[in-house]
């Protein structure tokens, strides 16, 4: 075993540590766009009429929200499930996004019902259409009340896809792993990988910041829209 000036890791190692961020980055991104889908569908199937939707919706909620993320990895990835054979990339985006689903489709759920009944009357009274109220008073509205637990939820994903290198995805912390494992330098090697999870971890919540300042401003246009619908 050689010896390692402090710094010496990162230099040598970048190249790994970067690639493992881009794994990170890309299976974390790609779980975040299927989940989304995936939870507004869960959402409107728990706000339909039709019981037999709410029910289906209710039970998947139930049942991912109960399970750790690790045992999913293990599901999808060992058990070959229906007879199918999944890398590990491929297993490590269907657990995250069917687990992160279960929690993304409740934000998604109490957005939409939060909606004041006031601000879609005022759309309705000034001649909007669905689309049109749909576009201008729930989307601005929601997006506001669901942003913070919205991105917080993102952030917690990005943390919790660690645990994909468990079933091999060459992410981060597996590229961690690697470095520890050439230089048995734990305190430098954890320190680097902790900097680049900051790093992305940051993005996220400037994003955050921007959405809200964004849908802070769009607000503006309900009040206008409940003004016009108290004075029509």
């Amino acid at each position: 075993m050689g010896t390692y000036e402090t710094g010496s890791i990162a230099r040598e190692y970048l190249p790994i540590f970067l690639e493992g961020a881009r794994t990170t980055l890309t299976i974390v991104l790609a779980a975040i766009v299927c989940a989304t889908v995936l939870g507004y569908l869960v959402a409107a199937a728990r706000l339909s009429r039709f019981r037999a939707l709410r029910l289906t919706a209710g039970a998947y909620v139930w049942f991912f929200r109960g399970l750790p993320l690790m045992l999913s990895l293990f599901f999808f990835y060992y058990t070959q499930p229906f007879g199918l054979v999944f890398d590990a990339f491929t297993a490590g985006l269907i657990a995250m996004s069917l687990n992160s689903a279960s929690f993304f489709s409740e934000i998604i759920r109490a957005g939409l019902r939060a909606v004041s009944p006031g601000h879609l009357e005022a759309a309705e009274s000034i001649g909007m259409n669905p689309f049109q109220k749909f576009r201008r008073v729930v989307v601005p509205e929601a997006v506001r009340l669901m942003t913070p637990p919205y991105i917080n939820n993102c952030v917690i994903m990005l943390k919790e896809s660690a645990q994909v290198s468990v079933i091999t995805v060459p992410d981060l912390m597996l590229a961690g792993q690697k470095a520890y494992n050439a230089t048995y330098n734990v305190t430098e090697t954890l320190g680097v990988v902790a900097a680049l999870y900051l790093a992305l971890t940051s993005l996220l919540m400037g994003l955050q910041m921007i959405v809200e300042r964004r849908t802070g401003r769009r607000m503006g246009t309900a009040a206008s829209l409940r003004t016009a619908g108290a004075t029509a």
